[in-house]
């Protein structure tokens, strides 16, 4: 009896200790606002380090960029004016398997070299295609023209929503099927294509996008008044940039004994230079979102 139970508490640590059977979580590795995360009826902009659990749902607002980083090391990322839903991810028996809708909008899937080995059972529905995946990078857009997937690396099975299923085996064949439509027979895409449509969904220097660990701030403005600071505050957020409050204490009141006032600071995190936080301050103007113009960028 005792050894029984201790076997079955060896075998409970191990499954816990090994991942496997469990939900595993995806972190949002860099983001070019704007973009938001919805969670049941929560929707909030999306930072670096954020995870993304079973269910949420990751928009990109015009010019954006997302990448998000999954459990088992590749990385998907999302291009402007995308929708993706990321429905299901377990680490079962050293296989990450991973279910993730593209609803609308160009997306990519790639992993690293040293990820290459990993053992991987990956759907990604796009629009009413169905990409199964096990190792490799592949692009994909879901428009309202209909549905694309290119291979650039490895080998995938695209599911269309009508006939049967479609092999893609050499690098820059290309499935596209109509809305509503058959699939059309694989074509070749051209290097100039590959290299329009990776610019859609990678983020490059000079984007603004904030990554994890980025030690740069842009501060859009300071305020005597908290109220201010909240109006811009709740502007900004809803707009899809993930902006926060600093209160600081005013010089006036720095060295007095009285109630001490505050100034509040609103400012944009997460970037790696001054550089890129000039071109989010750009990306703010654009939806709207004056940057006061004696605001800076400091670490």
């Amino acid at each position: 009896m005792k050894k029984r139970f201790l076997l079955s508490l060896f075998a409970f640590f191990s499954a816990i200790f090994s991942g496997e059977g469990l939900a595993a979580t995806a972190v949002i590795d860099a983001v070019q606002m704007p973009a938001w995360l919805e969670r049941a009826d929560r929707v909030q902009p999306l930072l670096p380090g954020q995870q993304v659990l079973d269910g949420d749902r990751v928009r990109t607002g015009q010019g954006a960029r997302a990448y998000i980083k999954l459990p088992e090391g590749s990385t998907v990322k999302l291009g402007e004016g995308a929708l993706l839903t990321y429905q299901s991810a377990t680490q079962q028996d050293s296989i990450f398997k991973a279910a993730l809708n593209v609803a609308i909008g160009a997306f990519r899937f790639t992993t690293g070299v040293a990820r290459k080995l990993q053992k991987r059972n990956i759907d990604i529905r796009v629009g009413n295609a169905t990409i199964g995946i096990r190792g490799t990078d592949v692009w994909g857009r879901s428009g309202k023209d209909g549905d694309l997937v290119m291979l650039i690396e490895g080998h995938v099975e695209v599911q269309p929503a009508q006939g049967e299923a479609v092999h893609l085996t050499q690098s820059m064949d290309e499935f596209t099927a109509p809305k509503g439509g058959a699939a059309n027979p694989l074509q070749k895409a051209s290097w100039d294509q590959f290299k329009q449509r990776a610019r859609e969904t990678d983020i490059e220097p000079g984007d603004g996008a904030a990554r994890s660990g980025g030690k740069v701030r842009l501060l859009l403005g300071t305020f005597d008044v908290e109220q201010k600071s909240l109006e811009l505050y709740d502007r900004a957020r809803a707009a899809g940039f993930a902006v926060k409050i600093r209160p600081i204490k005013s010089d006036r009141s720095a060295d007095s004994s009285e109630t001490a006032d505050y100034r509040f600071e609103v400012s944009l995190s997460g970037f790696s230079s001054n550089a890129e936080a000039a071109a989010a301050s750009a990306s703010l103007k654009n939806a709207g979102i004056d940057v006061d113009k004696s605001a800076s960028t400091s670490k």
